[in-house]
């Protein structure tokens, strides 16, 4: 009875020592557990950074100037409310134009000499004059036809040119001739240079300085006046 009852203390204290053991231990298993399964968290880590100002401002767009543009626009004149006071214009009709005069022809020659290239002859004093623009570049003596073949008066041109032409009607020599009129021509006639005038021509215009009517032909154009007169004796 007594070992039954020394048996069972000790069973009792035994339990009791093994169930505060097995206390201790669960405390620890179990904190051990919790941190398995919940880490603590690392006590030297950083604290958590708070965002601070960036370290470039972004770029915000150039706000439109409200100033207005320096060039001010042209501002159209107001009209004058006063009349003007310019009186109108009162233009005078254009003049006339002026009609130049060719200058009065000397005395013996022809008024139709006074222009351009122009052989003039005069009937009444015998004489055959070159006249360039109204100025006499140089004058000969001449004779004419009779009166059965007279030769004959007014404006013609030189219309043809032969230097030793002979006469188809008289068969006669007509050196350096220039014809103006039909068959009439100024011609170098070797009769009048030996006889003078006492012989006539056939109706042409005779001249006698051979040199002189040899410069005449080299200088006449076809198209030259030749014009044939009789002057007034003033």
């Amino acid at each position: 009875m007594n070992k039954t009852r020394i048996s069972l203390a000790v069973t009792v204290t035994a339990i009791l020592a093994l169930s505060a053991c097995n206390s201790g231990s669960s405390s620890d298993s179990t904190s051990a557990k919790a941190g398995a399964q919940s880490p603590l968290p690392e006590t030297g880590s950083a604290a958590p950074v708070t965002p601070g100002p960036a370290s470039s401002a972004p770029e915000t767009s150039a706000a439109p100037t409200t100033s207005p543009s320096s060039s001010t626009p042209p501002t159209s004149a107001k009209p004058s409310s006063k009349p003007s006071s310019a009186k109108p214009s009162t233009s005078k009709p254009a003049a006339k134009p002026t009609t130049t005069k060719p200058p009065a022809a000397p005395a013996g020659l022809d008024q139709r000499c006074m222009t351009g290239r122009a052989i003039c002859i005069d009937k009444r004093t015998d004489k055959l004059s070159w006249v360039i623009d109204g100025k006499v570049q140089y004058s000969t003596a001449v004779r004419f036809g009779s009166a059965e073949t007279p030769t004959r008066e007014g404006a013609f041109s030189i219309n043809f040119k032969s230097r030793d032409h002979v006469s188809t009607l008289y068969h006669t020599p007509m050196p350096f001739a220039m014809f103006f009129s039909g068959g009439q021509a100024v011609h170098y006639s070797a009769d009048f240079a030996a006889n003078g005038y006492n012989g006539a021509s056939h109706g042409c215009v005779n001249v006698r300085d051979k040199g002189l009517v040899q410069q005449l032909f080299n200088e006449t154009r076809v198209g030259d006046k030749v014009i044939v007169y009789r002057s007034v004796k003033k």
